[in-house]
């Protein structure tokens, strides 16, 4: 189903819920408004693959906007408002938006994109006014609420999250369907994880990424409310579980291990018992985090792989995973292949590149057939990749060890990032982590954990020896850190995505 056939059964029913304000938009509210927008929308001329862009925080106008987009047959395109003008023009204009919304939030951003965006034809502003642009809700009001006699069905195009470098417009091609129709993804996602009109889903995530916008919109698709955090805080996540009685939310490894690091105290005194299904996905979570997580919310911990790219997904649950510690779970979509360089598949055991088998090609790379082709297998076409790498145990669950860009070649052997940081990950004085290679004259590399200490820690020599000390204890001595730098911030994207090249550029030459 979509939302407007619940603005029918359930109208005044929250399709979404603004956490920190209350604010709330009412499924009636939704399909008036995205109805009016994809009347302002064809009235300008956009047509069945055209594209609509929007800059603006976690705000209940992303929902009206991107239905609106799906209800008119468009691709949606949101953009990270944390990048700069040049990096947010460069999504902008290789996207072919013709529509730009933007949040007067972000006023001065919105300003300097509005001369660097030639091809942009309507620039519409909610919630203020900004130079440049029209005013939104005078577009919205001008335009009637009947829906159009063609509603074809919509899709996002998401752009990487630029962890290796630019960012790159995923698109996947338009079904043959109308909007009524609904995706076909909801029916297994919903059946996967229990979604129904029961379902209240906390989003504490940006909904400029895959999973926070996906999972949102399939909440809504099933009839449910969706709770949104303006930004992450773990006391603030574990209050809104509380007070909307929440019953489903996806969470990062750096979501869970911050909630962990509260007092105990302050995790008990918020009720988590209306909790059926916390998902995590969009990067490793290490093994003890996983488990303390169980021990704390009980077996309700599910977790997904799969990437923006929608290559193929695994899933796990809580009481596999106790057997299987450290998987991602088994193939739910596609079939999964291990490779090596050459392409040749490999056996259990063997560590190689991660690779999706589905019947056709399941994605393109927006004006770049190089990354698409890149991301083939070099005899299998429908063998798609992201770069990750690991391998399958005998019966056939899989086990990332890291991405291909990120290993560590020191001495001749293979030391995967992701073991050190996961051994890290909890030491009492860090709070977060990252683990890259620099050049080493006698070793070729050597692996440098670069360490945001926790707030009142004291950086220096005194904890770089704890931290390494705390690494040999517990991995092989070829793997622990051979130095720790300290930083105040670590440059991860809000899905706890780490932008490691970033730290390369910085810190390479160390």
């Amino acid at each position: 189903m979509y939302p407007g056939a619940f603005a029918a059964l359930t109208p005044d029913r929250p399709a979404a819920i603004l956490h920190e304000t209350g604010e709330r938009l009412s499924y009636a509210e939704l399909e008036e408004r995205s109805v009016r927008l994809s009347r302002v929308l064809h009235n300008v001329g956009l047509r069945k693959g055209d594209t609509i862009a929007l800059v603006a925080g976690n705000d209940l106008h992303y929902f009206e906007i991107y239905w609106a987009a799906l209800r008119s047959g468009l691709y949606f395109t949101p953009v990270n408002w944390h990048l700069t003008a040049e990096e947010s023009a460069y999504i902008v204009n290789d996207s072919g938006a013709r529509v730009l919304i933007v949040s007067a939030q972000h006023a001065e951003l919105a300003r300097q994109l509005a001369g660097e965006t030639p091809a942009v034809e309507v620039r519409l502003a909610f919630g203020g006014t900004v130079p440049g642009y029209d005013d939104y809700e005078q577009a919205l009001a001008a335009a009637p609420p009947e829906p159009l006699n063609e509603q074809p069905l919509g899709a996002s195009m998401l752009y990487s999250s630029g962890t290796t470098g630019r960012p790159k417009g995923i698109r996947h091609p338009l079904q043959p369907a109308s909007v009524k129709d609904g995706n076909p993804t909801v029916a297994m996602i919903s059946r996967l994880w229990g979604f129904d009109r029961g379902t209240v889903y906390l989003c504490p995530a940006p909904l400029y990424h895959a999973a926070p916008l996906g999972y949102s919109s399939w909440v809504q698709m099933c009839g449910g409310t969706v709770v949104v955090l303006r930004k992450f805080d773990p006391v603030e996540a574990l209050a809104a579980i509380e007070q909307h009685r929440v019953t489903h939310g996806q969470w990062v490894p750096t979501h869970f291990i911050r909630m962990l690091k509260l007092p105990g105290e302050v995790r008990a005194r918020f009720d988590h018992s209306s909790l059926v299904a916390a998902i995590h996905a969009a990067a490793p979570c290490p093994v003890d985090v996983k488990r303390a997580m169980i021990d704390w919310w009980g077996p309700i911990i599910g977790e997904y792989y799969s990437s923006t790219e929608g290559a193929g997904m695994t899933l796990i649950m809580a009481g596999e995973w106790l057997r299987k510690p450290g998987s991602v779970g088994r193939a739910v979509v596609g079939v999964v292949r291990i490779c090596a360089d050459d392409g040749t598949e490999l056996g259990p055991g063997e560590v190689g590149t991660v690779y999706f088998e589905r019947d056709e090609l399941p994605f393109r790379y927006h004006n770049d057939p190089a990354k698409t082709a890149a991301a083939q297998h070099p005899k299998q076409p429908n063998w798609t990749t992201t770069g990750d790498v690991g391998y399958l145990d005998s019966d056939g669950y899989l086990f990332l060890t890291d991405r291909k860009s990120f290993m560590i070649i020191s001495g001749g052997v293979n030391i995967y990032p992701q073991e050190v940081e996961s051994c890290l990950a909890l030491h009492p004085d860090v709070l977060d982590v990252a683990v890259i290679g620099v050049p080493d004259p006698e070793m070729g590399e050597a692996v440098l954990a670069v360490v945001q200490p926790m707030p009142g820690v004291t950086a220096g020599p005194a904890l770089e020896a704890k931290v390494i000390a705390y690494a040999r204890e517990r991995i092989a001595h070829y793997k622990a850190p051979r130095a720790v730098s300290f930083v105040d911030e670590l440059p991860r994207t809000p899905t706890g995505k780490l932008r490691k090249h970033l730290l390369r550029e910085k810190f390479g030459s160390r």
